[in-house]
């Protein structure tokens, strides 16, 4: 069994603004670590601009929502516009979103298919997603990648139990909204709080389904690993998941300019190999990780190095 990389040269053209720090260099320096050697076993595909994404994206977000956004990007000579004040739409940018979705959608077939060799996979995309809810495009993201990859797998290949797992730094406001009522949906997010956006406190629960784990301003991975162990991993298995998606944000590294939580490298390989025992024992194996935050461009290099080299290591 082997681990699937998909991305696409497009995320560079999703073009964000000078001093922006959701900038295209993130994929050029996870591009380089990926490039190194111990990765040359990696299965890798450019993510598709499929004729089923907008009808995947109709499972998280409305007709209407779609169409303003649509109605809201610029022509391809057009200047960039922002849809709040940190999310920017530019030429380039909804082609990447629908990319972006696109990615989920392979990741997800090629892990429900058990004949395809693919056991894992990283998703490496942005804009990411975690922030945009149902009807509302907000910090940095547009579509709620994730969110739309678990309820394709549900709709395509009857995934019944759908699980996120989200350790980005900031809360997955916009999984959680999609995910809210629905009892066969699992949300899960550490996170640092108070911070953007300003949800995740634990008794937002949903309807049994949300289990948030705040994390306060210079906790490391000491009380990260409590978190996941006394509160989200518990629940993951008790839950018994059919998939399991994570939010793989980064932006809870030591050296990440946009928050204050101090975990480092070990703890997201850390968390990954336990996510990924989680799902040896309950969905053989299935994972489909998809990129989020990670702003400190070396951090985030070194963090998805060991993020994907511990899914390889799963998938072996």
């Amino acid at each position: 069994m082997s681990t699937l990389l998909v991305t696409h040269p497009c995320f560079l053209e999703h073009v964000t603004g000078e001093g922006h720090p959701e900038r295209p260099d993130r994929m050029r320096a996870i591009d380089r670590v990926l490039g190194h050697e111990i990765f040359k076993d990696l299965v890798r595909e450019e993510a598709p601009l499929r004729d089923d994404v907008e009808v995947a994206i109709l499972n998280a977000h409305p007709q209407h929502y779609i169409d303003a956004i649509k109605t809201a990007r610029p022509g391809p000579d057009g200047p960039s516009v922002r849809l709040d004040p940190d999310t920017v739409m530019s030429p380039g940018s909804w082609e990447a979103a629908l990319r972006a979705v696109g990615a989920g959608l392979r990741a997800v077939d090629a892990v429900m298919d058990r004949s395809s060799g693919i056991k894992n996979a990283f998703a490496q995309v942005r804009p990411c997603g975690h922030h945009a809810e149902s009807e509302k495009a907000m910090g940095f993201c547009i579509f709620s990648n994730v969110a739309i990859a678990g309820m394709y797998a549900r709709a395509k290949h009857g995934a019944e139990r759908i699980a996120v797992v989200d350790f980005d730094v900031h809360h997955g406001n916009g999984t959680q909204d999609i995910f809210w009522s629905d009892k066969d949906l699992y949300f899960a997010s550490t996170h640092q709080m108070p911070l953007y956006p300003g949800t995740g406190a634990m008794n937002e629960a949903g309807v049994g389904n949300v289990w948030n784990a705040p994390l306060r301003p210079g906790d490391g991975g000491e009380m990260f690993r409590q978190a996941m162990e006394e509160r989200i991993l518990p629940s993951l298995r008790h839950f018994s998941p059919d998939l399991i998606l994570i939010s793989a944000g980064f932006d809870a590294h030591q050296a990440d300019p946009l928050a204050n939580l101090r975990l480092v490298e070990a703890d997201f390989m850390w968390a990954t190999e336990q996510l990924c025992k989680v799902a040896d024992s309950h969905c053989h194996g299935r994972v489909v990780s998809m990129l989020e935050g990670g702003y400190d461009l070396q951090a985030l290099a070194r963090s998805v190095a060991v993020h994907v080299r511990t899914l390889m290591d799963a998938g072996a």
